[in-house]
């Protein structure tokens, strides 16, 4: 069975940090592009880092770049989130795609975790 179960989101302080793990069962998660999404309270989900399966080259949103680092082993990504904002609130799903054009486009990924929560508040 092809899945990709999260783990590691939780409420945390402004200026704290998360890491996130989504393990990988099924497939071959090292073959694949690997991303981060983020839906914020009443938004739409964006890609917020993302990972080529040729290169290891990443594309970053500027809204966590020098905060949030990705990264993966045979078949676990992780998501490293430091210095914590409010705004940094919301809905994070892993994802992975075989191919992609568009390397953080939501709409080219295949696979897709449930989902956790992270919430920065005082």
């Amino acid at each position: 069975q092809v899945q990709l179960v999260e783990s590691g989101g939780g409420l945390v302080q402004p200026g704290g940090s998360l890491r996130l793990s989504c393990a990988a069962s099924g497939f071959a998660l090292e073959y694949y592009f690997i991303g981060w999404f983020r839906q914020a309270p009443g938004k739409e989900r964006d890609g917020i880092l993302c990972m080529s399966n040729e290169d290891n080259s990443t594309y970053q949103a500027d809204s966590v770049k020098g905060r949030f680092t990705i990264s993966r082993d045979k078949n676990t990504m992780y998501l490293q989130m430091n210095n914590l904002e409010p705004e940094d609130t919301g809905v994070y799903y892993c994802a992975a795609a075989i191919m992609v054009a568009t390397m953080c486009d939501g709409d080219e990924y295949e696979y897709w975790g449930q989902g956790t929560q992270v919430t920065v508040s005082s």
